[in-house]
C-alpha cells in the first residue's frame, strides 16, 4: 500500500477532474454528436454558468442555490439562442454554425469582463464540504470526493435519460430520421431546443462545481472547450459511454501529467488522442461511418 500512496492523491484528484470534464463534455456530446450542431460557444456556457453561480453565492451565501440557479438560467439562454439563431442554420452546413457560435464566444467574453471584470474569482465550497479527510495517511479535500460522487450520479441519471428512456429515443429518432419522427407527431424543433438547453445547463453546472477548484477568469471558456473537444473526439461522437470513459482517460492523463511531467502534460493528452484516432478513427466507442 505504501508504494501506491504517492499515486492515490493524484488518482482521486484526476477522478474529480474527470467528473467535471464529463459534465461539460456530456452536454457537448449531446449537442454536437446527437444534434449534429457545431457549437463552439459551449465553453462560454460553462464560464457564464460559473459566474452566475459566483454572483448567487456571493449575495446569498448559499452554494446549493447557485448550483441550482446557474444551470437553469444558462439552459434558458441556450434554448433562446438555439431557437432564435441556430435553428435557421441547420440546413446550411457546419461552417455558418461555427462562425455564429464563435461570435457568441467573443460576446460572452466581453459580457463577463463588463459585468464581473477581469480579476480571478472563486467560490467557496459549502461549509459541510469545506474540510479534509485522511486517506492512506494523506489529507484529501472532501469537496473533491463530493465531485466524484456527484459526477457518477449524474452519469447514471444521464445514461438512463438518453439511453433507456423515451426522451432519449425521441432525440435519437429525430437525428436519424427527422421526417419520419415528425410524421409520427413528434415536435422535432422543440425536442432539439430542449436538448440544446440541457447541454448548456450541464456546462453551467460544471462551471459552478469547478469554480472552488479551478477558479473563474475570462478565458476559462477556451481552456475547457479545448479539453472537452478532445474528450468527445477520443470517446467517439455522440456516444454517452465514450464521453464517460473519454473523460476518465483525459482527466487522469492531465492530472498525472501535471504532477509527474508538468512540462509534457498537454503533450500526453494530444498524444493519447493521436494514438487512439490512428487505431480507431471514430474514437473509442464511436461507430464507423459506412
Amino acid at each position: 500500500m505504501s508504494e501506491l500512496t504517492p499515486y492515490l492523491s493524484p488518482f482521486l484528484s484526476g477522478l474529480a477532474y474527470s467528473m467535471l470534464l464529463f459534465l461539460v463534455a456530456a452536454g457537448l456530446s449531446v449537442i454536437f454528436g446527437l444534434m449534429n450542431v457545431a457549437n463552439l460557444a459551449h465553453g462560454t456556457f460553462y464560464m457564464i454558468g460559473g459566474y452566475i453561480g459566483y454572483s448567487v453565492v456571493r449575495y446569498t451565501g448559499n452554494f446549493w442555490l447557485g448550483l441550482l440557479v446557474a444551470p437553469v438560467v444558462v439552459a434558458a439562454i441556450g434554448l433562446a439562442l438555439e431557437m432564435a439563431t441556430l435553428r435557421p442554420l441547420y440546413k446550411r452546413g457546419h461552417l455558418l454554425q461555427v462562425l455564429l457560435t464563435f461570435g457568441f464566444v467573443f460576446i460572452g467574453l466581453d459580457l463577463v469582463k463588463w459585468i464581473w471584470g477581469s480579476d480571478v474569482h472563486s467560490i467557496d465550497p459549502p461549509a459541510i464540504l469545506a474540510w479534509s479527510v485522511e486517506i492512506a495517511g494523506q489529507g484529501f479535500p472532501v469537496y473533491r470526493l463530493f465531485l466524484i460522487g456527484f459526477g457518477l450520479l449524474m452519469a447514471i441519471g444521464l445514461w438512463f435519460l438518453l439511453e433507456r428512456s423515451s426522451v432519449g429515443a425521441i432525440v435519437r429518432s429525430g437525428v436519424s430520421d427527422k421526417e419520419m419522427a415528425q410524421g409520427l407527431g413528434i415536435n422535432i424543433p422543440a425536442v432539439f431546443s430542449c436538448t440544446f438547453g440541457l447541454g448548456a445547463g450541464l456546462a453551467a453546472a460544471g462551471g459552478v462545481l469547478a469554480a472552488p477548484v479551478l477558479g473563474l477568469f475570462p478565458g476559462i471558456d477556451f481552456d475547457i472547450l479545448i479539453v472537452t473537444l478532445v474528450v468527445v473526439v477520443v470517446g467517439g461522437m455522440g456516444t454517452f459511454r465514450g464521453c464517460f470513459w473519454g473523460s476518465l482517460l483525459i482527466g487522469q492523463l492531465d492530472t498525472f501529467g501535471k504532477v509527474f511531467f508538468p512540462r509534457f502534460s498537454l503533450f500526453l493528452i494530444y498524444l493519447a488522442m493521436a494514438v487512439i484516432l490512428v487505431i480507431k478513427p471514430s474514437g473509442l466507442f464511436g461507430v464507423e461511418e459506412q
